[in-house]
């Protein structure tokens, strides 16, 4: 399935040939559309000039800030956005060596791979079944036992066309209005 979570397709090939994107626009992806948040990380590739992860990592976070902040903003909490980033770069940069993709790429099963995912930053239950079933169902990432620890519902995962994002929106929203649990 391609991905296609933005209507810009420079966008979406970066979210899926680079970890380091993938990671961030799940981070973005809190209040605000997913379009915006998973168009996120190619808008600040294009602002920093790069996404690089251990340049991020080590950056003035007032820097960082301001970049978050210019217009049209990046997220609708720009400043603790930034800071949420800047945080999952550090986390990258100190325990994976500034690998993105060895988050899950050297996971020996699926409990390892949802404790790795867990210790994120910006990264609870939720968002982590549902970054387990992108990477499963867009990447083939699937070690033993990942199944269980997958969205069972409607996600991002799942997107493949402008209708279905419709879904996973619905979905999402629903979910927050407390008409549905995940399953």
């Amino acid at each position: 399935m391609p991905i296609v979570w933005t209507d810009d397709p420079a966008a979406n090939e970066l979210l899926e040939t680079d970890p380091l994107a993938l990671l961030i626009g799940l981070v973005l992806d809190q209040q605000v559309k997913m379009e915006k948040a998973f168009g996120g990380p190619y808008e600040l590739k294009q602002r920093l000039g790069h996404l690089d992860v251990r340049k991020i990592a080590a950056m003035d976070p007032d820097k960082l800030n301001a970049i978050f902040r210019e217009r049209p903003a990046l997220h609708r909490f720009p400043g603790s956005m930034a800071g949420r980033v800047q945080l999952l770069c550090q986390v990258i940069v100190e325990d994976y060596g500034a690998d993105a993709g060895a988050v899950w790429r050297d996971a020996k099963d699926g409990d390892e791979l949802e404790a790795r995912i867990r210790k994120l930053p910006g990264f609870g239950d939720m968002k982590s079944k549902i970054l387990v079933a992108v990477l499963a169902k867009k990447f083939g990432v699937r070690p033993p036992g990942w199944e269980t620890h997958a969205a069972s519902w409607h996600t991002v995962a799942d997107v493949d066309s402008v209708e279905s994002m419709a879904q996973a929106r619905e979905v999402k929203r629903e979910m927050k209005a407390g008409k549905s649990k995940p399953g």
